[in-house]
């Protein structure tokens, strides 16, 4: 049987190295810089040894020299990867044909780069053909690719393993749309929306908590904490430090928080992987998490260890590579499609924007899923990855845009190549699918009323506003109700009060404002007593929904325009004003109310129920992070073979009840349970 593999193995790599050569020959005499023979001419035997030789020393160049090329690239920005590898691949095409023992073949360095992609792309489809027909061979190549040769010569658990794959910013509707329109036929598939085969997945909605980010909803999902998490980004007085969850150094103290508060390690504690995560979820194997980003690398510190497993095949870096740079292009002609044609909403698209967007779309989906599938083959037992792209399109172009969904098509392909590599691994699987959050469409509130919500606050606190925002109808609106909370005429000086000035960040619709030179949690007493017209400004805006402070009297106060306040005790008796926000949308309220770092006056903008259309306080025509819509309605797709998510038969509120279903499931596939870590100093690292 070993020499049978062993056969076979060298079958492949004869038949590889075979097209190859003559791949090299069809480029030859195709190309005009590159040639393979002498300049007074050889014969085609030759030439044919020529090219074998060429090809043979490239092949063994890339096996040899590309993976060390590649932990040098583990230094390198992503966003730069593209343009070295095509550069690093054509540099070993020059080499080979340098140390190529017939003497001949030049080519110019810049058709090298080309001549380099194409043979390592088909040298690759070769391969890959070739092993696909065979199982043992397939699982071999997966293990390769994705650096899991030492965990495969280890036994693994006969019992089911839970993988769970979250499509970042997919709603429930925006998944149900795109199943129905054909555009997702492997999920279409798992759901049986043809109605012929049975189905084999449940689809369930869930509701985030107000922060309905990624920030909160993966420390909840993963961590099983959201405590004290009140907006992707906000500002810590006691720290002096704005928190903001895409940052490494945030969240890795987001995650000792997390850890601290529950005493436990997290959901992927035991045998578990994580990928592409902003969190780590307690997991031993870890590829592109954020929150160990900031560590020297060692062990325990395996972050850009993704990137390695991936690109140390060259035909994976190439293919990648071209990919992105196609992405690229296609984002630069949509753009520029939707401005000559007057879309609206539109953002700007330009500057470093392509370049995000193709490697978020891009490498950073095929880096994560080689990484899940190796884990897969290695038969771990809970892997959690999070693909980004459709998120990072959908706040550019729109949730229900054109752009969007073709991504979610790529997405869906993505899932069936995970899907495919189970049925090679040791053990079973179930391939749980699920999102963080929603998103909800809408005219930025900048583009909407001309002003930014920085520049409301400054006009409401008698600070100067921009000129250009001045100059706008909304600036004047703005100016105009100051002076009327004020009491003041037409034209009469507001003056500036207070030693500070206050700090506003934005999460999507959510807005927070704090003052830094107070030590606490201002009250409204104390705000208005400072800016008497903040608070009715901010209020009475039609481009606000309402506002939360703390009150003296009432504890918390929720406002709103023509001078309602509602304290936070009676909101389920009065809910006209959280009304349209859907449900829990007053427990959420009164959840962030208690959180430490609660800013001094929350903001959630304003929200049409009838569109699901809300404003964002970033340069978002898609977005979330407040109350709203669709991005406060997620969903969670998960195999027949596990318990109903809603056990009790109550609405799945908030992320730390999904990271209880998802412990919960892993119970019943005899997995092990989340240890409880008795070392305080090992829980905080």
């Amino acid at each position: 049987m070993g020499w049978r593999r062993v056969a076979g193995q060298i079958g492949r790599s004869v038949t590889v190295w075979a097209v190859s050569t003559l791949t090299m020959l069809v480029l030859a005499g195709l190309l005009p810089d590159f040639r393979l023979q002498a300049p007074d001419g050889d014969s085609a035997t030759r030439i044919a040894v020529t090219a074998a030789c060429g090809a043979g020393a490239f092949g063994l160049l890339s096996a040899l020299v590309w993976p060390v090329l590649v932990r040098m690239l583990l230094l390198v920005p992503a966003l730069f990867l593209g343009l070295l590898v095509f550069f690093l691949n054509g540099s070993l095409l020059l080499l080979a044909l340098r140390v190529n023992p017939s003497g001949r073949g030049e080519v110019a360095p810049e058709t090298a780069v080309i001549v380099a992609a194409v043979m390592s792309a088909v040298a690759s489809a070769t391969g890959g053909a070739l092993a696909v027909r065979d199982d043992d061979a397939y699982r071999r190549r997966l293990l390769r690719l994705a650096d899991r040769r030492r965990r495969a010569t280890l036994p693994c658990a006969s019992t089911p393993g839970l993988v769970c794959v979250q499509l970042d910013g997919v709603g429930h509707d925006v998944l149900t749309a795109a199943v129905r329109d054909g555009l997702m036929p492997t999920v279409a598939r798992w759901l049986a929306t043809d109605g012929i085969i049975p189905p084999t997945h449940r689809l369930t909605d869930w509701r985030t908590d107000w922060s309905s980010q990624t920030g909160a909803s993966q420390l909840g999902i993963l961590h099983g904490s959201t405590f004290d998490v009140p907006a992707f980004r906000w500002y810590e007085k006691d720290r002096g430090e704005v928190m903001v969850c895409n940052r490494p150094t945030s969240a890795a103290e987001l995650q000792r928080r997390a850890m601290a508060r529950t005493g436990e390690a997290g959901l992927l504690a035991v045998d578990g992987a994580s990928r592409g995560n902003l969190f780590s979820g307690g997991a031993g194997e870890q590829a592109l998490v954020l929150s160990i980003a900031t560590r020297r690398r060692g062990r325990e510190n395996r972050s850009r260890a993704g990137y390695f497993a991936y690109f140390s095949d060259p035909a994976n870096a190439v293919r990648t590579a071209l990919s992105f740079f196609a992405e690229i292009g296609r984002e630069i002609g949509q753009s520029t499609r939707a401005r000559f044609a007057g879309q609206h909403p539109r953002v700007g698209r330009g500057g470093l924007y392509p370049f995000v967007r193709a490697f978020a779309t891009v490498v950073e989906r095929d880096v994560v899923v080689a990484a899940v599938m190796g884990d897969l083959l290695a038969g771990r037992t809970a892997v959690y990855a999070d693909l980004v792209a459709y998120d990072e399109v959908a706040h550019h172009s729109g949730p229900d845009s054109r752009d969007a969904r073709q991504v979610l098509k790529r997405l869906d392909r993505s899932l069936a190549l995970i899907e495919k590599a189970a049925e090679h691994a040791p053990r079973p699987y179930r391939l749980v699918v699920l999102s963080d959050h929603g998103q909800s469409p809408g005219e930025t509130f900048r583009s909407r009323y001309g002003l930014t919500l920085t520049d409301l606050v400054r006009a409401g606190s008698g600070l100067p506003v921009p000129r250009g925002a001045g100059r706008t109808p909304s600036g004047a609106e703005a100016r105009a109700a100051v002076r009327a909370a004020l009491g003041r005429a037409d034209g009469a000086p507001v003056a500036e009060e207070g030693g500070s000035e206050p700090v506003v960040l934005a999460s999507g619709n959510l807005g927070l404002i704090s003052f830094p030179d107070v030590p606490h949690r201002m009250t409204k007493e104390e705000i208005d007593a400072r800016h008497p017209a903040l608070l009715p400004t901010l209020a009475n805006h039609p481009g606000i929904g309402f506002l939360l402070v703390r009150s003296a009297e009432h504890d918390g106060v929720v406002l709103g325009p023509c001078g309602t306040e509602i304290p936070l005790a009676e909101l389920d008796d009065r809910p006209g004003l959280l009304a349209r926000f859907g449900p829990g949308a007053a427990d959420a309220v009164r959840r962030t109310h208690a959180f430490p770092h609660t800013a001094d006056i929350m903001v959630n903008s304003w929200h049409d129920p009838d569109t699901g259309r809300i404003h964002a306080f970033e340069e978002q025509i898609g977005s979330h992070g407040g109350l709203g819509g669709a991005q406060s309605r997620p969903f969670l797709l998960s195999p027949l073979t596990l318990s109903v998510a809603e056990e009790d038969g109550e609405a799945l509120c908030g992320a730390e009840r999904v990271h209880g279903v998802l412990r919960r499931w892993l119970g019943e596939l005899n997995g092990p349970e989340v240890p409880l870590d008795a070392d305080p100093e090992r829980r905080a690292a």
